[in-house]
């Protein structure tokens, strides 16, 4: 399999940020997959890499990004060393790295012979956050042809309850607690009025309804984070959605950071087995 790593810049300060691909080289065309990981994520975390081997060796050329402002660098792509861009990301820039990311693809930059890449069939794939994010991009960018959310947030306002917002406000900032390295991840107030400056464009039951492609929704039913009833959202937005339940899968589907092992837990084998079905049926 060949892999390789490349650096891009964001639109925003022209801050770098890391992308990988990976493919097997056999002389046919394949179509690009483009993931996008969540919150408090990053495109090497856990058993990401294990799951696009075996995506890619079923013939795609797989891509993963880390969004530009999601606390990691080109530097120390394991661990949150930048905490003051962490605090200042926000949807406007996720949504731009993605295009700064399909533009790349889209104009043949990573490089690969072209006989290996079909650049015209971009599908993405986006986890947690992440799949809300790819939703919206996806209802945006006409050149990506498939969607598929893993464990995917329906609806990026709900995540904020009101009094948390009131505080927010008049703190300017609030703290996350991320319970694998412990610690206190900050993040702006200024992601609340980006939202509320593009409330048309991120809310994702009204860009849905211009949605045209196909669409497959994957949950665990044991997800801790973001509860399976989000795939009922996701059919009332789209009734064309397909969606899919995987049993007894929790939010991360068995996944956890540093993944050790050498083979996928049972419900990540699901989940890579009804991706790969239906972007290969569809």
């Amino acid at each position: 399999m060949i892999k390789k790593e490349i650096i891009l810049h964001s639109k925003h300060n022209q801050r770098p940020f890391s992308a990988d691909f990976r493919f097997m080289a056999n002389g046919q065309s394949k179509p690009v997959i483009l993931f996008i990981h969540g919150f408090k994520g990053f495109k090497d975390a856990m058993h990401f890499n294990a799951m696009a081997d075996q995506i890619a060796e079923a013939g795609f050329v797989y891509v993963k990004m880390n969004l530009s402002h999601n606390g990691v660098t080109p530097d120390y792509p394991l661990d949150f060393v930048d905490l003051e861009a962490f605090a200042n990301n926000n949807f406007t820039i996720e949504l731009d790295d993605i295009e700064v990311m399909i533009d790349h693809i889209s104009n043949d930059m990573l490089a690969i012979a072209k006989k290996e890449v079909d650049t015209s069939a971009i599908y993405l794939i986006g986890h947690s956050r992440g799949g809300a994010v790819a939703v919206l991009k996806a209802c945006e960018d006409s050149r990506v042809r498939r969607l598929v959310t893993w464990a995917a947030v329906p609806d990026l306002e709900a995540f904020w309850s009101d009094s948390f917002v009131e505080t927010w406000k008049e703190k300017g900032v609030q703290y996350i607690k991320n319970a694998r390295t412990m610690q206190e991840m900050p993040m702006n107030y200024q992601i609340v009025e980006d939202f509320e400056n593009n409330s048309a464009r991120f809310t994702i039951g009204s860009q849905l309804t211009k949605f045209k492609i196909p669409f497959l929704a994957i949950h665990g039913t044991e997800d801790e984070t973001v509860p399976v009833e989000s795939l009922l959202m996701f059919k009332s937005f789209y009734p064309d959605v397909i969606r899919k339940k995987i049993e007894g899968g929790g939010h991360t589907f068995g996944g956890k950071h540093p993944w050790t092992e050498t083979v996928l837990p049972e419900h990540s084998e699901q989940l890579v087995k009804e991706t790969i079905s239906f972007l290969k049926a569809h």
